[in-house]
């Protein structure tokens, strides 16, 4: 077997195996080294899309950097550079915003203390992402402009009656996205279990391709490591992205006194050809009272 010639992405490489098509060939073909679905439709009509070339301005980063002190190089995975195409992409062709927001997680924290027993007798680590979970299954089905895609010539919106959320896992060869499916008709308990399930098997790289694609939206969760606020690139062709930070404790003015109350910074990028900003408004605020009162969302 020959090297490998071309870059796809797990799901791309999946779709072409469905249709009996060979990326070596799609890429002699169209000579291009980063392959989409969209090649491999293209080379089941007989046709091809123009070969990638790098922006005018490239050359300016092209620099001898060992011209100014010691340097070790190190090649670039090729997960990472999958990555690195999508997302520049997504980057230059997406006009996106960042909403940010926050949610009170008072009773969320309660609720998981008491649901902690139950936990341990089920064998569960029930952490606050699962909420975000549920939560955002649920806005997904009240706000259907959020769980959809746009065509890729911008001209038809497709809307999902399915709703599957992405998990970014960041591991040590590279973030990876398993996907929950069906996470509204899932209860608390299965989505804490997918979460764990899919996490593990991200990082010790046993996750089938047909597991990371098709999400309805995806989180991006930092509230492990840190940070107040960020702004997550859209990665098409969802329309929209969940950032959550570090969990704060912020002094509320509650019946002429202050509280502290535990609050969840939210970042939600969107693309503004179908979301507007009245749109994600809407979206966080109700994202955000689903979590400050999460017993009627994840209990019968």
């Amino acid at each position: 077997m020959g090297t490998q010639n071309y870059i796809a992405s797990p799901s791309v490489v999946a779709y072409a195996g469905r249709n009996k098509v060979d990326l070596t060939e799609v890429a002699r073909k169209s000579g291009r080294t980063t392959l989409a679905r969209e090649d491999v439709d293209m080379h089941l009509k007989g046709e091809t899309r123009a070969s990638s070339t790098l922006p005018d301005n490239a050359g300016y980063w092209d620099v001898d950097h060992a011209a100014y002190g010691p340097v070790v190089e190190e090649p670039v995975s090729r997960m990472a550079r999958v990555a690195s195409a999508n997302l520049s992409a997504a980057n230059s062709m997406i006009p996106q915003v960042t909403h940010h927001d926050r949610a009170d997680l008072r009773k969320l924290e309660a609720l998981r203390a008491s649901l902690k027993p139950e936990a341990k007798r089920r064998g569960v680590r029930l952490t606050a992402l699962a909420f975000h979970v549920k939560a955002l299954s649920v806005s997904l089905k009240e706000f259907p402009r959020f769980n959809a895609s746009l065509s890729a010539d911008g001209e038809t919106l497709v809307l999902k009656q399915y709703v599957h959320v992405g998990i970014a896992v960041d591991t040590p060869h590279g973030l990876m996205v398993p996907v929950i499916r069906d996470a509204n008709r899932k209860g608390l308990w299965q989505i804490a279990e997918d979460i764990t399930d899919l996490a593990g098997r991200a990082q010790s790289r046993k996750i089938r391709p047909e597991e990371m694609g098709g999400a309805s939206m995806s989180i991006s969760n930092l509230g492990g490591i840190g940070g107040t606020a960020f702004t997550p690139i859209v990665n098409p062709p969802e329309l929209a992205i969940l950032g959550i930070t570090r969990t704060d404790m912020v002094p509320v003015w509650v019946d002429e006194a202050w509280v502290p109350v535990p609050m969840a910074p939210l970042d939600l990028s969107y693309d503004h050809r179908v979301i507007n900003g009245a749109d994600a408004a809407r979206f966080m605020a109700r994202y955000a009272a689903l979590l400050a009162d999460p017993r009627r969302m994840v209990l019968p």
